[in-house]
Order: structure tokens, then C-alpha cells, then sequence
């Protein structure tokens, strides 16, 4: 049984930040690192006090994490960025909020004292003496301290206190994963309640010494030890008094830790067969299983829910099925044509999920230039008169104000040209589209053909391909690219206000021109002649998508399972290490990369001729170089075994943190469940006759830190985890058991039931007493497996520490 941990944060928007800028604003980001370690950059939103990012993401973490930070950075052009506050939330009070902590943070000052991280590899011994018993510290070495210095190094030494005496180790220039091997010993006087302190610091010739971190020993726990030895977390300097909040501005945040204990495949072999066996009957299964999943699901978690219900039926090849049972039960229940899908029901929330699981690629592919012709003319465009605002036009100084009109016309012009561009990519794409995708939408357009078949519903069918298509796909895109993937910055203002009003053009569109979407904004009115084009084109677009035979199906998804299709792919900077030169971010040269589940490849131009880099089953690891190998910290080392079985290191530089976080994760995942994965490596470079890192000067030298190959970002194109989704719905089942007995309870109770049916073997043959069944047998199988034991290093921390 492996314990799997996540975290689903939610950045939200900061409020009465101060200003940086002399202007008297401030151009405000968010970095956030899960134990120091950088793993997300929220977008810089300009001259503002108040920003919305209103971002989200998914981490995924080694259960032994011990706390997430959220710093508000100030971008500036030509200097370092500031820094203007931060809010830590530990994995302890996440724990204490099973639902996640969702507020305002007030941020805090950033002390250097409290910026600590690393660990500390020490050695404790009490000895007989002549006098008396002796207490023997041996300081070994450290890994991944704090970096101090400008050129992303330290320069540690320790200080070890005792009793009024204070011992100190050489200093280790410019490393953070220093090795001292140096041994102090003091004596220890009966009954003597003083503590053993040990500090690292960062040696400065001019300026004072800065502070790296310390660990402190209750004494008396050591004599009865005898002896210890182990890595020890560095912890801040707690004597200081807080500082006050509040004057720093606020932060509003939702994060949700979510710890899962998963267990081996085979026990959840009966749960997903029971799920699949009721989606394959349809609604002709007599319990009706996927109705009372659906009736048991509140509000609140019906996103969740229907995600995870996607994804495992998406593995088991049954997510048409699924949607297809999900249409029924809509529409059996649906008596308004005018009221399909518009609620947020399991069938909605399971098709937004489906359509950006398997349709995301096919949205860039006809999105994306669209988009990215609308943030680079910055045009300004506005219909509607309450808020255009006029401006001077003209050139050679000659200038005249724009009238309203004008402005109006332009913008009509513009908006037109965006949306016919857009329709046209659709129209072409019928082909691109994904085939199970197509094959779901035919699935809905009969379903809902048979349910209105009258000739004033002739269109609802369309409606009900559009309502998710376009409503609920397209133009939430449109309106937030950068939440889509589609840029990698927010819109500014202007830029914002066009994509506005071009997703209202397209539900225009979708809703097929109807008289009740013209009359909510009648200012859009100038664009109806393409609208009405529009719709004419959307319906051939709808009648050719949904036009796909079984036997076309089942040919384009075996044409598409013979390619390996991109897991990620882009421009990166490649340097492979040779002879004892420099290693100079010159020398670093740009191709084009492409990650398959195959291998990892490059070419001169993402059309040239690929050649293999790297297999992707002699993957070893994935991991950041420290910032002073290189001059950046943006560079990735990928650690893997050539042909011949020697160990080889490719260096990547990438452009910022959130592309060096995206290339590690979709690496670590495709190489998840390689053999002779590393479990540490050296994140500097062997330059000369040593590593840059922890100064060794064997090259073969075990590595100084460890490997993170479990901690990933979660991606809409991720692998399918199986285990991990049954465990989720059995999570969830398991809370509402209760309400589950009692349907249960209710349809036994009813006029039509009778006996209760057994199979072979004495299992019950009714649907919901068999997920009953099922639920108990998982719950004695989560507690007859023992949980992955927590590594000792952590607990000898907490025993020791005071």
C-alpha cells in the first residue's frame, strides 16, 4: 500500500499590497515553493494594488512535505525583484482542515533568519570519560542549505554549543551540499538541563555571517540513547518576537491537502468491474447504480466526482458508454427543450471534464491563432456605447478625436474578422477532431434527436452539441487563456475586453442565433450578419463531426494508438558536459524537443527530421541543476544510460520556472515505473577534477541530495492512474455510505421488491448490496495492509528536537 499526497491550490487574488514602484503602484506575482523548493509562477499582473490571478494547479508531493509558501513578488524591469510579503501554511494546519483552508492570509515579512532549508547530517555519542561521561558531536555533512550568496552558493560552517562552549567547523566555500567529517566533544556534567545547539551559518568576509538553520537536542534524551545518528531538518530561529500583520496587504487562497492510501490493483478489481458492468447495461441495469452515485453527490464535490468517474472509465475504454448513460438519465428527466444541460448535473460536469482530458490539443490546434493574433494587435474594441471611450487618431501631427461611431465600426470590423477566422478553423477540423470525442457527440445528437423530435425542436440537437462545445469548452477559453494553457500571461485590459466580447459572439453562435440571446445584449447587434453566417456554418460543422461510423471509429483510434503522440514538446537549450572547460551559458544551443511515451527527441525546427536523445526506458532521473553551475536557475539535468550502459547527463535550459517545473514532471512521469531509478543524485556539474555541488572529485560518487520523482505538476494530458481514481471513488462512496444504505434500504422496502437474489457463492446480485459488499471488503483491506512505513530520519527529528 503506497500513500499518494496532493495539493490542489487556488490563487485567487491579493488585496492592499503596498507599492514598489515610484509610480506608486506595483507590478505583483506569486511564487510558490513547497519546502523552499520553487514549483509554480503565477502570471505578473501590471500596475495594480489589487490583483486577480484567480489560477489553479495540482501538485503532486512525497507524503513527507512539511509546508507551502506563497511569496508576492514585484516585477522590475532592470533590477532584482522585490519582495513584498508571504503566507506559509504548514502541512499540520492543512491537516486540521480535512475540506482546506479557503480565506484571506494576511502576508508577513520575509526574515532571512526564518528562509532556512536542509538537512543536517550529524552523528551523537555519549562516551565514558576520565572524569566524566563525554558527549561526542560528529558533524558529517549537509545538503541543499539555503543559498546566501549572490552567485547562488554558501559558504557553511557549523557552530556547535554546549554548556557556555562553542566549537566550529572549517568553512566549505561556495557549496550547499557541504562535507565537513570534523568531531567535537564536550563534557557532560550530571543533572545539567542545557541543550546541545547545532547552527549552520554562511561565512562572509565583510559583511556578518548569515544564518542557515539549527537543530537542538534535549541532552537527557541523548545519555539514555546513547548514541544517534541520522539527517536532521534544519529549523528557523524561533527567539525572535513576531512581527505584525496586516500592513503588507492580504492574500486570497484555497488550498486542499488530500492524503491517499492506495492499494494494490487487484483489490479494486471489484469495484471497477461492478461500475463497468452497470455502464455497459445502461439503463437496464436494475440498481441503477451510476443514478444513486449521481442522487448521493453533493454540490460541492460534483466536479470532483464526475473527473474522477471520467478518468476510470476513460481507462477502461468505456468513457462513451458513461456519457452515453449519463445523456439518458439527463434527458429522461429533462420535459423543457430550452432546459437541456444547462444545470450543473454529473452528466455537465463529466462532459466539461472529458472534453479538456481528451479534447485540450484539438482546442490549441483551432484556438490557438486565433488567440494569439488578439494579444498581438492589442486592437481597442468596444460595442457597446456606454463605454466606448474616444481617442485621437491620425499621423504627422495631424490629430483628431475618433467619434463614437468610428470606434464602433472598427471594433465591429475586428470582432467579425475574429470570429469568421475562428468558425473557418472549425470547420476544418473535423478530421483533427479526436475520434472518441466525435463518437460521444453523435451519442448526444441521437439521444437528443429522439427525445425532441418535432420539427420546431430541429435544432436542439445542435444546441445540445454547442451548449458544450462552445458554452463550456470554447469560449471559457477564449475569456481565460492562460487557465487553458493557450499563453502564458494573462490578457491586460484591453486585451481582455476583445476576448470578452468574441466569447459572447461565439455563444451567439452556439445558441443559434436565438431571439432570447439577441434581446439580452442588443448593442451586439452589429455583428448578427456573421453570427447568422455563423450558425449556418456551425451546423454543417455539427452535422459532419457527429457523421462518424463505428468501423471509422475503431480505424482512427488504432491509427491514432500506433503513433506515440507528444506528452510535451518545445524549445529548449541543450549542453552535454565535455572535457574540463567552463561550462558557460553560451554555450547552450536551442532545438526543438518532443517527449513521447517512447522517447525523448529533438530537431533544428519542430517540422525538421527528429533524432532520438534519449530512450525513455533508460531514463534514470530528472532533476533542477543548482543556480551556480550554470548562471541560471532554469536548468534540468536528465540522467540516463546510453546503449552501451554507461551513464550519461543531458543539460536543458529552459526559459522560466513554471516551463523547467512542466519539462520535470512530464518526465518523471513517463519514466515512472523504469527500473533502476536513482534515489540521489548531484544537482551541480563535474567540472575539472570535481563536482561543483558537494566538491567530491570521484565521479561516480554516489549522489550528495536526493531525487523528487514523485513530485509532479498535474497536467491535462497525464497519464491515467488507475489505482489512484478507484481509491478516489471509493473514498468518496465511503462517505456516503450511510445515505447509500438507506436508498438501499428504501427500494427493499418498496412495493415491487422481492426476494433478495444470490449468485455463486452467496454473494448478493443486487446491484447496490453488491457496492455495499464491495465498500466493506476494501475497508478491511485498507486496514489489514500495513501503510508504507514513514522514513525514521523525520521521526528521529521529532524525538530529539525540543
Amino acid at each position: 500500500m503506497a500513500k499518494r499526497s496532493s495539493l490542489f491550490i487556488r490563487i485567487v487574488e491579493g488585496k492592499n499590497l503596498p507599492a514598489k514602484d515610484i509610480t506608486g503602484s506595483s507590478d505583483p506575482y506569486c511564487i510558490v515553493k513547497v519546502d523552499h523548493e520553487p514549483i509554480i509562477r503565477t502570471a505578473t499582473v501590471w500596475k495594480t494594488l489589487c490583483p486577480f490571478w484567480g489560477e489553479e494547479y495540482q501538485v503532486h508531493l512525497l507524503p513527507t512535505f512539511h509546508s507551502v509558501a506563497f511569496y508576492v513578488m514585484d516585477e522590475d524591469a532592470l533590477s532584482r525583484d522585490d519582495v513584498i510579503g508571504k503566507v506559509c501554511l504548514t502541512r499540520d494546519t492543512l491537516a486540521t482542515h480535512p475540506k482546506g483552508f479557503s480565506g484571506w492570509a494576511h502576508l508577513t515579512e520575509v526574515d532571512p533568519d526564518e528562509e532556512v532549508q536542509g538537512e543536517i547530517h550529524l552523528r551523537l555519542e555519549v562516551v565514558p570519560g576520565t572524569r566524566a561521561c563525554r558527549l561526542r558531536c560528529s558533524v558529517l555533512e549537509a545538503r541543499d542549505l539555503a543559498p546566501k550568496d549572490r552567485n547562488g552558493a554558501s559558504d557553511p560552517f557549523v557552530r556547535v554549543r554546549y554548556n557556555g562552549r562553542m566549537q566550529e567547523t572549517s568553512i566549505v566555500k561556495k557549496s550547499r551540499y557541504p562535507r565537513w567529517n570534523e568531531t567535537f566533544e564536550f563534557e557532560l556534567e550530571e543533572g545539567a538541563a542545557e541543550a546541545l545547539c547545532v547552527e549552520a551559518w554562511d561565512w562572509d568576509l565583510v559583511s556578518r555571517n548569515d544564518f542557515l538553520g539549527k537543530v537542538v537536542f534535549n541532552v537527557q534524551r541523548l545519555r539514555a540513547a546513547q548514541q544517534e545518528e541520522g539527517w536532521f531538518r534544519l529549523q528557523p530561529d524561533q527567539s525572535k518576537s513576531q512581527r505584525e500583520e496586516g500592513n503588507l496587504g492580504s492574500l486570497q487562497l484555497e488550498v486542499r491537502l488530500r492524503d491517499e492510501m492506495v492499494l494494490p490493483s487487484d483489490c479494486y478489481q471489484p469495484l471497477v468491474q461492478l461500475l463497468c458492468r452497470e455502464v455497459k447495461l445502461g439503463t437496464q441495469s436494475p440498481g441503477q447504480l451510476i443514478l444513486l452515485i449521481e442522487e448521493t453527490t453533493s454540490t460541492e464535490c460534483r466536479q470532483d466526482v464526475a473527473t474522477t468517474l471520467l478518468k476510470l472509465f476513460l481507462g477502461q475504454g468505456l468513457a462513451k458508454d458513461f456519457l452515453d448513460l449519463l445523456f439518458q438519465l439527463e434527458l429522461g428527466r429533462t420535459s423543457e427543450a430550452n432546459t437541456l444541460f444547462r444545470s450543473n448535473s454529473l452528466a455537465s460536469k463529466s462532459m466539461e471534464s472529458f472534453l479538456k482530458v481528451a479534447g485540450m490539443r484539438y482546442l490549441h490546434g483551432v484556438l490557438g491563432p486565433i488567440i494569439d493574433r488578439v494579444f498581438e494587435e492589442k486592437k481597442y474594441v468596444e460595442l457597446d456605447p456606454s463605454k466606448v471611450e474616444v481617442k485621437d487618431v491620425g499621423c504627422s501631427g495631424l490629430h483628431r478625436p475618433q467619434t463614437e461611431a468610428e470606434v464602433l465600426e472598427q471594433s465591429a470590423q475586428t470582432l467579425s474578422a475574429h470570429l469568421r477566422a475562428l468558425l473557418s478553423s472549425l470547420s476544418r477540423s473535423v478530421r483533427a477532431c479526436p475520434a472518441v470525442v466525435r463518437a460521444t457527440f453523435r451519442q448526444l445528437f441521437r439521444r437528443v434527436r429522439e427525445r425532441f423530435p418535432s420539427a420546431q425542436d430541429e435544432n436542439v440537437p445542435f444546441i445540445a452539441v454547442t451548449s458544450f462545445l462552445c458554452l463550456r469548452f470554447i469560449s471559457p477559453a477564449i475569456m481565460a487563456p492562460k487557465l487553458f494553457h493557450l499563453r502564458e500571461r494573462h490578457a491586460d485590459a484591453r486585451t481582455s475586453r476583445t476576448l470578452l466580447l468574441l466569447a459572447k459572439a461565439v455563444q451567439n453562435v452556439g445558441n443559434m442565433d436565438t431571439p432570447a440571446s439577441r434581446a439580452k445584449e442588443a448593442w451586439m447587434e452589429p455583428l448578427q450578419p456573421t453570427v447568422r453566417q455563423g450558425v449556418a456554418q456551425l451546423k454543417d460543422f455539427i452535422t459532419k463531426l457527429v457523421d462518424i461510423q463505428e468501423k471509422e471509429e475503431l480505424d482512427l483510434q488504432w491509427a491514432l494508438s500506433l503513433q506515440a503522440p507528444p506528452v510535451k514538446e518545445g524549445p529548449l537549450f541543450i549542453h552535454r558536459t565535455k572535457g574540463k572547460g567552463p561550462l558557460m551559458s553560451s554555450s547552450f544551443k536551442k532545438l526543438h524537443f518532443s517527449l513521447t511515451t517512447e522517447a525523448l527527441s529533438f530537431a533544428k525546427t519542430p517540422s525538421s527530421k527528429k533524432s532520438t536523445l534519449i530512450k525513455l526506458a533508460h531514463l534514470r532521473a530528472a532533476e533542477k541543476v543548482e543556480e551556480k553551475s550554470f548562471g541560471s536557475s532554469h536548468v534540468m539535468q536528465v540522467i540516463y544510460t546510453d546503449d552501451a550502459g554507461r551513464s550519461q547527463t543531458a543539460y536543458l535550459q529552459c526559459k522560466c520556472v513554471n516551463e523547467l517545473n512542466q519539462w520535470l514532471s512530464a518526465l518523471r512521469k513517463v519514466s515512472i515505473n523504469n527500473t533502476g531509478l536513482l534515489g540521489s543524485y548531484h544537482p551541480g556539474v563535474f567540472r575539472g577534477d570535481k563536482w561543483s555541488c558537494c566538491h567530491q572529485r570521484d565521479k561516480t560518487d554516489l549522489g550528495c541530495d536526493k531525487t523528487r520523482s514523485r513530485v509532479t505538476l498535474q497536467e491535462w494530458n497525464d497519464p491515467l492512474d488507475h489505482d489512484l481514481e478507484a481509491q478516489l471513488i471509493y473514498q468518496h462512496l465511503l462517505g456516503v455510505e450511510a445515505t447509500l444504505r438507506e436508498k438501499h434500504r428504501q427500494l427493499s422496502a418498496g412495493p415491487e421488491a422481492g426476494p433478495v437474489l444470490t449468485g455463486p457463492g452467496g454473494a448478493p446480485e443486487d446491484p447496490v448490496a453488491q457496492l455495499l459488499q464491495v465498500l466493506q471488503d476494501l475497508r478491511e483491506a485498507h486496514r489489514s495492509s500495513p501503510a508504507d512505513s514513514p522514513p525514521s530520519e523525520p521521526s528521529r527529528v521529532l524525538e530529539l528536537q525540543t
